[in-house]
């Protein structure tokens, strides 16, 4: 029997197996769940262990703890492979919303519902099956394997790092392997190949020294709200190009190739319009939406405030006004770079009556792997097969801080091979995981598995 028989005949417990982790309401958001948490870390090292991971324990962070497992193949020149995932979900509410109980798993013809289905605890228990599938019938994997699987990524990965930087030594490996992640559809699979960087920042602008009478002072004081609406509105050009100096510096022209690859993407203008909810798009008009939402940079206003907000009038001219705004960067751009850049730029073009203070909240590093890297090549050729397609080559639009916290402290690609499906309905109710995909998942990850040895 081979590692793939192997797996079709013990697809019921596979599926049992994901019930009982997934029965576990292991919201890393609530502290009422800490419980929890150490009951799916432990539940998770069991199965590490029944395996066959000669190691697999839980190790501490200043949150909640990582699980950790290794197995080293015996052939000397076998590749290490790092698997991540994260076993902590989502908070389930609203709970009306749920059409089953959240933490009960349900099968609805080919769908499996429940918190975690698939983000990520069921993508993350493919890769585990796959490694059981290939060692149950060949007497180990044949590569060596790592495994970093945390319980903070739905609360911000807050401790990641930190452990990452403190156990490089352990976590040496060659390739990372991410099942977190969806494909285009249930048959077309698809390789995310970059992500995007984020810079975020408050803008906190003052005026008077307290707020003022509008009636009294109005006209002959510059109201801070007015001056950062003015700021806010100068940072796009009519085009929608961003107008930091030094912004697009070290933006890489997208190649001829890239942007073919890009147009060859499935995508219905119309239904992406009403999906927003909108009737036109907008932005640079040299590139197409695509383009626009994955591979160029952007700039966003998430929130504005200052004054009197609440019900009725109060004629006040306010001291303050505020505004988050986040940047989504290409993976050249540097971070801190760019939240130095918009400092100074605020600075320069706030108005003579005000001051301006700009905080940064949080940054994350982009990442860009080459389409010609062997760890690429294995998981199209490992796709292509399981699927019976070949995999379409995507940008993300968004951030995956663990890209980048693994390529800068251990060296290393990352590889999102992912098999969720765009209305799984991540984060929200009656999340679900297509189970023909956790079965095909298990195949791709053998197959990767198998072709990078």
């Amino acid at each position: 029997m081979d590692a793939f028989a192997f797996a079709r005949a013990n697809r019921p417990r596979f599926l049992g197996e994901l019930e009982e982790f997934l029965r576990i309401p292991s919201v890393s958001t609530q502290p009422e769940h800490q419980p929890d948490m150490l009951d799916a870390a432990n539940w998770l090292r069991d199965q590490l262990l029944a395996v066959g991971f000669p190691r697999a324990e839980i190790l501490p962070t200043a949150g909640h703890p990582i699980v950790f497992a290794e197995w080293s193949c015996r052939r000397p020149a076998a590749p290490t492979v790092l698997l991540y995932g994260h076993y902590d979900v989502q908070p389930a509410d609203p709970l009306e919303l749920w059409r089953t109980p959240p933490f009960e798993p349900v099968v609805v013809g080919d769908d499996l519902y429940a918190r975690g289905a698939s983000d990520d605890k069921g993508q993350l228990l493919a890769q585990i099956k796959a490694v059981e599938s290939l060692s149950a019938t060949a007497g180990e994997p044949p590569v060596s394997i790592r495994c970093l699987f945390e319980g903070e990524e739905e609360s911000g990965s807050e401790h990641l790092d930190d452990f990452v930087t403190a156990n490089r030594s352990i976590l040496q490996a060659d390739v990372a392997l991410i099942s977190d992640s969806s494909i285009l559809s249930k048959d077309q699979p698809s390789i995310i190949y970059a992500v995007r960087g984020i810079t975020y920042v408050e803008v906190e602008v003052t005026g008077p020294a307290g707020d003022l009478h509008s009636g009294r002072y109005g006209g002959a004081v510059h109201n801070p709200i007015h001056a950062l609406a003015e700021m806010i509105a100068g940072l796009h050009d009519s085009q929608g190009r961003i107008t930091i100096p030094g912004f697009y510096d070290r933006v890489q022209v997208l190649t001829p190739a890239e942007r073919a690859g890009l147009a060859r993407l499935p995508f219905d203008r119309h239904a992406w319009l009403r999906e927003a909810g909108i009737t036109t798009d907008w932005g640079e008009p040299e590139y197409s939406i695509v383009e626009r939402t994955t591979a160029r940079p952007t700039l966003d206003v998430n929130g504005i405030w200052g004054g009197y907000t609440q019900p009725g009038a109060k004629t006040v001219l306010p001291s303050k006004a505020f505004a988050k705004i986040s940047m989504r960067l290409v993976p050249q751009q540097d971070p801190a770079e760019i939240s130095r850049l918009i400092q100074d730029h605020f600075q320069a073009i706030a108005p003579p009556a005000v001051t301006v203070q700009v905080r940064e909240l949080h940054h994350g590093q982009g990442a860009i792997v080459p389409l010609d890297s062997p760890a690429i090549q294995a998981a199209a050729r490992a796709y292509a097969e399981s699927f019976g397609a070949e995999p379409l080559f995507v940008r993300e639009g968004g951030s995956l801080p663990v890209v980048a916290t693994l390529r800068r402290e251990l060296g290393i690609d990352s590889i999102l091979m992912g098999f969720g499906l765009p209305d799984d309905n991540l984060h929200a109710p009656n999340e679900k995981l297509h189970l023909p995909n956790y079965f095909r998942g298990i195949d791709t990850v053998i197959r990767f598995l198998s072709y990078l040895a």
